[in-house]
Order: structure tokens, then C-alpha cells, then sequence
């Protein structure tokens, strides 16, 4: 059977049974059905440490091939955040409305969702749409709220299918009725799903998250009458939207900005950034791949001393 695939990247190869046992196809099999049981990302993809690509899904080009044999399968993040930024810029650019960018976007979101994965990357966490965007003018944020529940509608069945797991943070309570029950719906549809959990943040502020958090410790207290309650930073984490997720240890934001812009405030604490200059509508596996050898060449000593060091001094 041929496969081929006509988003942003290219692909196509020859499909066997071996290869469906060892790899996750981020694809819609309109006549095949594969359940999510041994559909395992990084099976057969590991040689010495490094991914190594099946057939079916070999690189589009000679510098993904060379990046993705870079990468120490080992030492790849437990959870990437992603500051989603450049899509105005990126349609001004070409002349084009702000919206054009909106929709390019959705096509670099499907790559990393598909690439992180099939990398088995445990959490994923997506900035869609912050509490400030609502500061935006009215039609860029109808087409913004459409445009999620077309991503849903399209989107969801594929999700499902490879095991991912879906999550909403923020406020969703203040989005628009028929917004919050698609998110609800899908939210549903997907939690029983065991592979990767991908955050999407929607109407989501940092510090909101925080004032959250410290009222419903607050409310905990008063109706528990624990006068002596005491918190801790773990007592913290317990009520953040990200409960359950480990803290991100690498955040990427693209377009060259340099700032978190409230996003994760609490979580990103140790976090290792990668920014780049590309904005988010051009933003590639490639360079997602670039991003993830940067961060394992990082040394990450959470304020202590490299390994190598302290044998030095001591």
C-alpha cells in the first residue's frame, strides 16, 4: 500500500506489517483500522542511542535526515512548551491578512504534534490563545474561536487514533458557549488515551493560573478548617492547571521575541529556553529538531555545579 501525505512536508513510502508494529503513523487510514495497542513511536527507531527513522517515514530532506540521526533518543525533553508566536508578521510580510497567518499556523502545530509523538515525547504544551488576546479586534477573535473548532472537528478523529491524550488549560469557562463544548467533547473522547498528553493553552494568563491555584488552596482550607495548613511548592503544583504534568524542561518561542509572555510561570522555573528568529507559520521539523540538539547539548545543573567541575574541586 502507498501513502502519501500533502501538508506542509512530504512524505511517502511503502507500508508492511512490520513497519505498522513498530511505528505511529500520524496519518488517516481511510480503509485500514489499527488500534492503538503496540502503535509504540520509538520501536525499531533506536540504534545506539540515536532515532533513526523507519522507511515509511524517512526525512524530507538530507538536513532532517542529518538532524534526526543527531538526536540522542535518551535525552529528548519530557515536556516541550511552545510559545506559538509570528503569525501576523508572517501573513504582513506577504501582504496578506492576519488570518492567512492564523491558518499557516495550523499546519506547523501538525508537525510538531505529529514529530513530538512519534518521538514519544510525554507532554506537549501548545500556546493558542492567551487571556490578553482578547484585546484583539472582535473578527480576529471569532476567526481565531472558528478556526479552533475547525481544528477539533478535522483534527480530533487523527488525534484519538494515535493514543494522544488531550487537555485544556486556562480558563475555558469564559470561552464561547459552542468553543467550550467542543473542548469538553474532546477532552472526553480522548482520556482514556495513554500516549502523549498534549496541553492546548486557551484563555490561559500565568498568573491567573497562579491566582487560581492560591484561591482553591484558600477554599481548601476554609472548608477543612486546617487553621495550621501549611503550603509547600509541591502543594502549589497540586493546583496549577498542569497538575499531573512534569514541569516543562524546554520551552521554545519563535519570532525572536524575547520574553514568556505569562505563559507557565510557575512550571517553566528550570525550564531551558530556545528562541528563534523563524516565525511560526515557517517553523519546520527541521528546525524543531534543531531545537531538541540544542537542548541536549545544554548542561543543566538546576544551580548546582557540572559533574565534571565538582570532581575538579573537590
Amino acid at each position: 500500500m502507498e501513502i502519501r501525505h500533502s501538508h506542509a512536508y512530504q512524505f511517502s513510502g511503502k507500508v508492511t506489517p512490520s513497519v505498522l508494529r513498530g511505528v505511529m503513523l500520524y496519518v488517516n487510514f481511510p480503509t485500514l483500522k489499527c488500534g492503538r495497542i503496540g502503535l509504540n513511536p520509538l520501536r525499531g527507531m533506536l540504534r545506539n542511542n540515536r532515532v533513526k527513522a523507519p522507511d515509511s517515514l524517512k526525512p524530507s530532506g538530507g538536513e532532517e535526515e542529518r538532524l534526526l540521526a543527531e538526536l540522542d533518543a535518551n535525552r529528548l525533553p519530557q515536556h516541550i512548551a511552545v510559545i506559538m508566536d509570528g503569525n501576523g508578521r508572517w501573513a504582513q510580510r506577504r501582504h496578506l491578512p492576519r488570518i492567512a497567518g492564523h491558518r499557516a499556523g495550523v499546519l506547523s502545530a501538525r508537525t510538531v504534534i505529529e514529530t513530538c509523538a512519534r518521538l514519544k515525547i510525554p507532554a506537549l504544551t501548545l500556546y493558542a490563545f492567551s487571556m490578553e488576546n482578547w484585546r484583539r479586534p472582535k473578527a480576529e477573535i471569532d476567526f481565531l474561536m472558528r478556526l479552533l473548532r475547525e481544528y477539533l472537528r478535522k483534527e480530533l478523529p487523527v488525534i484519538h487514533r494515535n493514543n494522544i491524550r488531550l487537555l485544556v488549560i486556562g480558563r475555558p469557562d469564559q470561552l464561547p458557549a459552542a468553543v467550550r463544548a467542543d473542548v469538553v467533547r474532546a477532552m472526553e473522547q480522548t482520556a482514556e488515551n495513554s500516549g502523549m498528553k498534549l496541553a492546548v493553552a486557551l484563555n490561559y494568563g500565568g498568573r491567573a493560573e497562579l491566582v487560581d491555584a492560591f484561591n482553591r488552596i484558600l477554599d481548601r482550607v476554609r472548608n477543612n478548617g486546617l487553621a495550621n495548613a501549611r503550603v509547600d511548592e509541591e502543594t502549589i503544583s497540586q493546583y496549577l492547571y498542569t497538575a499531573g504534568l512534569p514541569d516543562p524542561d524546554l520551552l521554545i518561542r519563535t519570532s525572536g521575541e524575547m520574553r514568556v509572555s505569562n505563559f507557565l510561570l510557575w512550571q517553566i522555573a528550570y525550564a531551558e529556553i530556545y528562541v528563534t528568529e523563524t516565525l511560526w507559520p515557517d517553523f519546520t521539523r527541521a528546525q524543531l529538531y534543531e531545537a531538541l540538539l540544542d537542548f541536549q547539548k545544554r548542561e543543566r545543573r538546576y544551580g548546582g555545579l557540572a559533574e565534571t567541575r565538582q570532581r575538579v574541586t573537590v
